[in-house]
């Protein structure tokens, strides 16, 4: 089919998406040079995107390996990042390279469930009362319906939060090792009907912005969203010497003037360094959805000097990530989840480990450089 303005708009065939870049050239009079150059069958990517004309490519590099000690990722890793920013892999890998040589980064997952919050309008504050009250009476009715829409998913808590006429509900799902937000809409539309029907309450948006989905947010940086997950390693004096060329006070004064104090007077949520740049690098190159980066960059840098060693932990309160479904899919971003063994049923988990040492590598490294003044300098040398 063709909309008003000529682009066609048909199947994913190399033909149909040919037609439809052609289409395109000549609606802006550019002529393309490189995004035709698809690596692979356009069909594989028919639930991922609308009106596809070809590719954008990222460079797509490693870094480490990094000794993990998790629940779920275990032993030696090479992380694949795709990123267009210089000095990023590099100063991972430096990171990296200190957390190996000291044994290796602990990571551990304290909470995981995605969380969808629709809103309703109720009569008054007495019809919204007995909303909360039919809901918290039902819960277990709630749940079936919720059980009807999938299979993999499952409904584990309702928190209420009334407002007026307005009341808030946020449900939180297990997801398996989907990310699950699809999953979650499709059940709470299913659980909201079922609630309109024997309360009378009506349903104003499925999405309520309390999930907070793809937004920095207080109530997702306090009870988390995701997988709420923490890294941490101790560096003996001697590496954090001979890899970061500092010592244990200098990165602890860094962290807290940078990230503690810094992030407060800015009113930024969270406290870190560059959590986000370590997480899009690998949500990009295992086929995650970018814009839930945001979630990563609420995390918690902490730093001691703990007798000349450093120690350091990151607190991610969310990462939303998933192995099956989605960009996993894709043929580029399933060659990079197998690098590192997250390909899937039964491995979101332990990407969700590794991105979290990844990021920990980051942080380690970046505030090692702004100790020593070597942040600028290592940019201008790595091409930025």
């Amino acid at each position: 089919m063709q909309d008003r303005k000529g682009l066609k708009n048909r199947g994913y065939s190399r033909e149909d998406v040919d037609d439809r870049r052609r289409a395109v050239e000549e609606f802006t009079g550019v002529k393309f040079s490189y995004i035709q150059d698809c690596g692979f069958d356009p069909a594989s990517a028919s639930k991922n995107i609308e009106n596809m004309i070809g590719v954008t490519q990222i460079p797509l590099g490693f870094a480490g390996p990094v000794k993990i000690s998790g629940e779920f990722a275990k032993g030696d890793f090479l992380v694949p990042m795709a990123t267009t920013e210089g000095a990023l892999i590099a100063s991972v890998s430096r990171g990296m390279s200190a957390i190996t040589k000291s044994g290796g980064a602990a990571v551990r997952i304290f909470n995981d469930a995605i969380t969808r919050a629709p809103v309703f309008k109720t009569e008054n504050l007495k019809h919204c009362i007995d909303t909360m009250a039919w809901i918290d009476s039902n819960t277990d009715a709630l749940k079936a319906v919720v059980k009807e829409t999938t299979s993999h998913g499952e409904l584990e808590s309702i928190d209420k939060y009334p407002s007026g006429r307005n009341l808030f509900l946020r449900f939180s799902f297990k997801t398996g090792d989907a990310m699950g937000m699809n999953m979650a809409t499709i059940a709470s539309e299913a659980a909201c009907r079922f609630i309109e029907k024997n309360t009378g309450a009506v349903l104003v948006s499925v999405s309520g912005n309390m999930c907070s989905d793809k937004k920095p947010a207080a109530i997702n940086l306090i009870n988390g969203r995701g997988k709420t997950t923490v890294a941490e390693v101790l560096i003996p004096e001697e590496i954090v010497k001979s890899v970061l060329h500092t010592d244990a006070s200098s990165v602890e004064e860094v962290n807290i003037s940078k990230n503690l104090i810094g992030s407060s007077m800015s009113g930024t949520l969270g406290a870190n360094a560059h959590a986000a740049n370590m997480a899009a690098a690998v949500f990009i190159a295992t086929g995650q959805d970018p814009a839930q980066v945001v979630g990563c960059s609420m995390a918690l840098t902490f730093c001691e000097n703990i007798n000349g060693d450093l120690y350091v932990s990151v607190r991610i309160p969310v990462i939303e990530v998933g192995t099956v479904g989605g960009g996993t899919r894709l043929p580029f971003q399933s060659e990079a989840l197998k690098m590192i063994g997250c390909i899937g049923d039964g491995k979101a988990k332990k990407l969700a480990e590794i991105i979290a040492v990844t990021i920990l590598a980051g942080e380690i490294s970046t505030l090692a450089a702004q100790a020593t003044g070597q942040l600028g300098s290592a940019h201008a040398q790595l091409g930025r």
